[in-house]
């Protein structure tokens, strides 16, 4: 039958690494995951069981299109605590993972064939969604002496939008206030929508990360409960939308989605409480931080930057190949490391660069840096 050229967008190319690892590992191999972004640890221990509870007092039904009154007046405080922002909870939206957030985002925001703005190297299905939605991809190519973030001067005239993230995947890089308000200013004076993609946020070292809402409220932010709330599959995230598109965004949630799952709201709400373990979860990102800034020069992978938030080093090898899809899945072969192609984020530069994540556990982080080690030793 006819099919959608909307439907020809690239692979996920972190998902086909999976996949090799996953074939791997059924034949009997221990992989080393740091190909994935994704936490090793459960939803919080109280949030489980919050929803245990739930269970056994309600049936889970649908709620209201823009999610659990409690969880958005419970988010909106968190802008209050972490920022200092004074935020309406109506702004509020919950989403189906930040993908349902930019899904609703961009079909918002952009009508067919709109230019929409993502820096280079970036997080791969901004492209996708874009593409899917019948919108064009402007790819800003960005630059290390400005940590691979985009600048005002590297901005087109004619953007009808740009979407920045901070803390970024693959690089780990944040915007401060100031560069931040600057790319903010350039698209007002363009008269372009802002999207800032903060799903990474709570995930900081050395300096806390800077929201958007400090700045303006004429943005959409986007966040989710999978980075610091260590939710990935329970698929639950928000955005907070200026106040005069809270109806268009809740007539397009009605429709698209109806809600986001009711048990991920429910956990979700009492993750929000769960600030021990969820600092403990930090505390092991910090010693994996300082682990693999370590470990992966000594090994041979020597042009690496330190990651001012996430959990990602973004790795220069175009030293040692020019494949870095040929190059991981030999790392894969010979190491049993799953790492992630640079040509996932980058379709122009990624054939010389590498992303590691090291989201999983202290232990896995030293087995795969000594691997890595033997690996490249024997090279």
């Amino acid at each position: 039958m006819r099919v959608s050229s909307r439907g020809d967008v690239d692979p996920f190319i972190v998902m086909d690494v999976m996949q090799a690892a996953a074939r791997a590992e059924a034949a009997g191999r221990h992989i080393i995951h740091m190909e994935v972004g994704q936490p090793g640890t459960p939803a919080p221990a109280a949030a489980r069981a919050a929803l245990a509870q739930a269970m056994e007092t309600g049936p889970l039904g649908y709620t209201v299109g823009l999610g659990l009154p409690a969880l958005r007046a419970r988010i909106a405080r968190l802008y209050r605590d972490w920022y200092g922002v004074d935020l309406n909870p109506e702004r509020v939206v919950i989403t189906p993972g930040s993908s349902g957030g930019f899904t609703l985002a961009f079909t918002a925001l952009f009508d067919v064939g709109a230019r929409v703005g993502i820096g280079a190297p970036g997080y791969p299905s901004y492209k996708a969604i874009l593409q899917a939605l019948g919108l064009q991809t402007v790819m800003i190519g960005t630059e290390a002496q400005h940590r691979f973030q985009p600048v005002p001067a590297d901005l087109p005239a004619d953007l009808d939008g740009l979407l920045v993230a901070s803390p970024a995947n693959p690089t780990g890089t944040m915007l401060d206030r100031d560069a931040l308000a600057a790319l903010i200013g350039a698209c007002a004076d363009r008269g372009a929508a802002f999207i800032s993609d903060e799903i990474y946020h709570g995930i900081e070292y050395e300096r806390k990360a800077v929201t958007a809402l400090e700045i303006t409220d004429q943005t959409y932010v986007i966040n989710s409960f999978s980075k610091y709330f260590s939710m990935t599959g329970w698929r639950v995230g928000w955005m907070v939308v200026p106040e005069d598109h809270i109806r268009r965004i809740e007539r397009l949630v009605q429709n698209l989605f109806i809600c986001a799952p009711h048990a991920s709201q429910v956990v979700a709400l009492a993750a929000l409480d769960c600030t021990d373990e969820l600092q403990a979860n930090m505390a092991v990102y910090r010693r994996n931080r300082a682990l693999m800034m370590e470990g992966l020069p000594k090994a041979g992978f020597t042009r690496i930057a330190p990651p001012d938030g996430a959990f990602y080093v973004y790795a220069d090898v175009s030293d040692l190949t020019d494949d870095s899809r040929a190059f991981a899945a030999e790392i894969l072969e010979k190491a049993g490391v799953a790492v992630t192609p640079g040509l996932d984020f980058d379709p122009l530069r990624g054939a010389g660069t590498l992303r590691f994540s090291y989201a999983r556990s202290t232990a896995d982080i030293e087995e795969g840096l000594a691997r890595l080690s033997r690996f490249m030793a024997a090279r």
